[in-house]
């Protein structure tokens, strides 16, 4: 759920509104914002999500401490692919929306790494907010954003993040392992629908006239 939520960019260099000066190219708002924008950063956070859940899925009996690691990095890390996507936006609510979600997931990753032998029923606590909160907070930026490409992607990915939420937030800790295989499926599908979205992101590119990996319009 990182993909920029503003329109697809343009092929060519925009003049300065106003006849303000432009900014620095070196400048390293500038640099995060082309970061932000690059359909293989949406892919690597789609990445950092799948390996986590497959490891859990396929060492579903590794002990709670690894498992509360491999939760608190995939967070942290989330954190930081969230902050960096900001930049890629243009309006100043969808800034705030995603600055609001990537201090949620970096805040949860320190929960989970600050005391890794906490029980799963704190672990699914943590990421069922997570997940819940962000999954509304990216439902909203996607509702609310204009000239927002493959629209109805982000809505699929928002609505996914929510349900997963509501899931583990739901479901009683009975049981220690079928919690841990929920969180492992639930990570491997947000992992699919994020790769998703990478590669609608990369469309939407292509459609523009752009050409890179970096999202943005070949120098002369």
């Amino acid at each position: 759920m990182t993909m920029p939520h503003g329109p697809a960019p343009h092929t060519g260099p925009e003049p300065p509104a106003g006849g303000a000066a432009p900014r620095p190219v070196d400048d390293p708002a500038d640099a995060l914002a082309r970061l932000g924008r690059s359909w293989t950063w949406i892919l690597g956070s789609a990445v950092v999500t799948l390996v986590p859940g497959i490891l859990i899925l396929v060492w579903p009996a590794e002990t709670l401490h690894v498992l509360a690691v491999l939760i608190g990095l995939y967070l942290l890390v989330m954190g930081v692919l969230r902050f960096v996507a900001v930049f890629a936006r243009d309006e100043q609510g969808e800034r705030l929306s995603g600055l609001l979600i990537a201090v949620l997931f970096l805040l949860a990753g320190v929960l989970c790494l600050r005391n890794p032998l906490q029980t799963i029923t704190a672990l699914s606590l943590i990421v069922g907010v997570v997940w819940l909160v962000s999954g509304v907070l990216t439902l909203y930026t996607a509702i609310a954003a204009k000239d927002l490409p493959h629209r109805g992607v982000l809505v699929g990915v928002a609505v996914l993040g929510i349900v997963a939420g509501i899931v583990v937030l739901a479901l009683p800790a009975e049981s220690a392992q079928a919690l841990t295989r929920l969180l492992g499926l639930w990570l491997v599908l947000l992992g699919l629908a994020e790769a998703a979205v990478a590669f609608a992101w990369r469309s939407a590119l292509r459609k523009a006239g752009v050409t890179g990996s970096s999202g943005q319009a070949p120098t002369a």
